[in-house]
């Protein structure tokens, strides 16, 4: 691969790199593109395309409505509490003005 190219690609990623790391990062990419250019080399014409390699299934349980926590168990291990709500720091500033 060209230190052009890896600039280019360093460039694209916001990435400030030395002279060096263009060298070694380089030299990095171009052993992963042959890889890539290997399996080129495979027949998949009779190959059906897959979403993933191994055979998955969903794992989710089925939904089924159950009672919730009562307020007061729900609010009984909050550092800071009116009774009804969490209170938590307040983090954004109020402006005036509307907007």
């Amino acid at each position: 691969m060209e230190i052009s190219d890896v600039r280019k690609v360093a460039s694209l990623a916001r990435l400030a790199l030395t002279e060096e790391e263009l060298l070694t990062y380089g030299r990095q990419l171009t052993g992963i593109l042959d890889y890539v250019r290997l399996l080129d080399e495979v027949d998949t014409q009779n190959t059906e395309p897959m979403p993933h390699a191994i055979a998955l299934q969903n794992v989710f349980r089925d939904d089924q409505r159950t009672n919730s926590l009562d307020v007061a168990d729900a609010l009984s291990n909050a550092p800071r509490t009116d009774g009804q709500y969490f209170l938590v720091p307040q983090i954004l500033e109020e402006r005036s003005g509307g907007k």
